[in-house]
């Protein structure tokens, strides 16, 4: 998914670079909010962070021009909103980009704008409307981390798009082409990294419930009848 170095023109790196700015500066102001208020979430920031990071730098070759691989970034915004997704997404990108020449500095806003603000965002705005309704906890965050992996990718279609139009049918032709390519291997990669995302959840749930009841991600409910709180 991470576009190469180099390979957006100037005028459309630069302005996926502006595009993405606000978002990062205020997940910035988020995080460090996040951690002054509570700094024991210090330990799922990182866990999170370190989640995208492997995840996303299992990059499988694409006819593109770009790769193709899970984002990792459903489970950070589930826990921590999608502001600060934003910065964890930015600090994977930028450390991949300098020491594993996987996507690179002049793409990093197109990447950023792509992986860490419009993936979390998509995924995380489903996990709400899931929750909302009543699906059960784990169907929502499988559906969260799934959409948040294939809205990355269909945001990568749409630059890739409109910096290479086809010549004949235009930036919907190019937007045909390029979406048809990453959805051949993104679909299946996207159900893997929701199941993924369930078990650590899971795991999550066992080790931290605290925390997770703290971020909101597990509920409590009251019985009418004993007036003792269980977990929903």
């Amino acid at each position: 998914m991470h576009i190469a170095e180099g390979f957006l023109p100037p005028a459309h790196a630069v302005a996926w670079g502006v595009a993405s700015a606000p978002f990062v500066v205020h997940g910035v102001r988020s995080l460090t909010r996040e951690v002054r208020e509570h700094p024991e979430s210090t330990l799922l920031l990182g866990a999170s962070g370190a989640f995208t990071f492997v995840l996303s730098a299992l990059k499988l070759p694409s006819v593109t021009g770009s790769c193709s691989h899970p984002t990792g970034t459903g489970l950070g915004a589930i826990l921590f909103r999608p502001p600060i997704m934003a910065v964890l997404g930015t600090i994977t990108l930028l450390f991949q980009a300098l020491l594993l020449a996987h996507g690179g500095l002049t793409t990093l806003g197109a990447n950023v704008f792509s992986m860490a603000i419009v993936g979390p965002w998509a995924g995380y705005g489903m996990y709400r409307l899931l929750r909302r309704y009543g699906v059960p906890l784990m169907v929502a965050v499988f559906f969260g981390a799934f959409v948040a992996d294939l809205f990355t990718y269909c945001v990568t279609s749409v630059q890739l798009a409109l910096a290479f139009p086809d010549p004949s049918s235009g930036f919907l032709g190019a937007l045909g082409k390029f979406g048809s390519i990453f959805a051949v291997t993104q679909i299946p990669l996207a159900v893997s990294e929701g199941l993924l995302t369930v078990l650590v959840m899971r795991l999550l749930v066992q080790s931290s419930k605290g925390e997770l009841t703290r971020l909101g991600v597990l509920l409590t409910k009251k019985d009418a009848r004993t007036g003792s709180e269980a977990m929903a």
